[in-house]
């Protein structure tokens, strides 16, 4: 549906030029969303996508290990979108103290965000409200360490900022100006907490997204931080129970169309479009998670049978794919810690599992070796390939 332009122009001087800057709407939109048969079933079977991902605990034998690399994976993603080169592999390299062949910088963005998401996750847990507050905790472990540690971690902008283009006179939008940033985050709020009127969690999900994004209240992380309060405010709510949906892969494979639909929505009010966009991504992105877990599942089962054929070193070497279950990449000497296990013991059941094509030994030294479960990262890697394989470079 069409409706007017969904908030105000006011000129801003920024940088030297006058510039028109846009104030969105409080929301919910006004008139009422519209909601026709197509949307309706839209959103029904992106419901009941969410409810077979929330019951993906029954198809992994341990939903913390499988959560522990979606999280990771959704950070590469998500870095990804923002211009970093990380891989999946990398991330895991960075993990337990190895320089991966790419920027620094890259994989302490990637690994800031894991980190942002934890700390949004506990507070959640812990019963704090999805809040401004939060949002401004998390951005400030965000922006805590590399790129970006410079424009104000967990604070507002105080400045003008723009996105798109070289300058604010040619940029794509030109988000509020400070003076108004407080007043259009405030409404924020109210929105998320269902004032003036409650909304249902998906609808407010994907509207809060659009409107923080119009807002992109702070300096840097704006787009980091508006995907993750999807899954925190769905988390929230006890829409789902495991924070496992994550839609930067369907955002990044439909950029184009995802930032046409933000604009359009500005300029025209067409929120049903964009509503369409989400329910789709959201059934997408549900249905892609829970066939990672059945073959992550699979995989596993799979492994252990043939660890078992093992014969006297099967037990070792199932407690050996316990930990490269819960960290894909790891040294001998970590393994020996984690396990209990000599080293002597390890390297020799490690022998074993390589002839077995469960690990590949991926640093190529002669003390303290590097494993990997290869299977298990190629599966996990799936949609975050970057120009550069840098494991098999590794």
């Amino acid at each position: 549906m069409k409706r007017d332009l969904q908030g105000s122009y006011t000129t801003v001087s920024t940088v030297g030029e006058a510039v028109q800057a846009f104030i969105p709407a409080p929301l919910p939109p006004d008139p009422p969303l519209v909601w026709n048969a197509e949307l309706r079933d839209k959103f029904d079977r992106a419901l009941v996508a969410l409810g077979r991902l929330d019951a993906v605990s029954v198809l992994v034998p341990d939903t913390g290990l499988f959560l522990y690399m979606y999280v990771r994976k959704e950070a590469v993603l998500s870095s990804q979108i923002e211009g970093t080169q990380s891989s999946l592999s990398d991330l895991l390299l960075h993990e337990v103290n190895r320089q991966p062949g790419v920027p620094l910088n890259d994989v302490q963005e990637v690994s800031n965000y894991v980190a942002a998401l934890q700390h949004g996750l506990l507070r959640i847990e812990e019963g704090f409200p999805l809040s401004l507050r939060l949002l401004k905790e998390m951005h400030a472990v965000l922006l805590s360490k590399g790129r970006g540690s410079q424009q104000t971690p967990g604070e507002f902008r105080r400045s003008q900022n723009w996105i798109g283009g070289t300058r604010p006179g040619n940029a794509c939008f030109v988000p509020p100006p400070a003076d108004r940033l407080i007043q259009c985050m405030g409404a924020l709020e109210y929105f998320l907490h269902d004032q003036p009127e409650k909304t249902p969690s998906l609808v407010k999900a994907a509207l809060a997204h659009v409107q923080f994004e119009t807002i992109h209240p702070f300096l840097d992380g704006n787009g980091r931080l508006g995907r993750l309060l999807i899954t925190l405010l769905l988390s929230s709510e006890g829409i789902l129970h495991e924070p496992l949906l994550y839609l930067s892969l369907y955002f990044k494979s439909h950029r184009q169309q995802y930032y046409s639909l933000l604009n359009h929505v500005r300029l025209t009010g067409d929120w049903e479009s964009w509503l369409e966009f989400f329910a789709d991504a959201i059934i997408a992105t549900a249905g892609l998670a829970v066939e990672t877990a059945r073959n992550l599942a699979q995989l596993a089962e799979t492994d252990r049978q043939r660890i078992n054929a093992l014969g006297r070193t099967a037990g070792s070497a199932l407690r050996i794919q316990q930990v490269l279950l819960e960290q894909p990449i790891v040294s001998s000497g970590q393994l020996a810690e984690k396990t209990a296990l000599s080293p002597a013991t390890v390297n020799s059941v490690l022998l074993r599992l390589e002839q077995l094509g469960v690990v590949t030994e991926i640093s190529g030294q002669q003390r303290n070796r590097l494993y990997s479960y290869t299977a298990y990262i190629d599966l996990m890697n799936q949609g975050t390939e970057t120009a550069e394989n840098h494991l098999s470079s590794n």
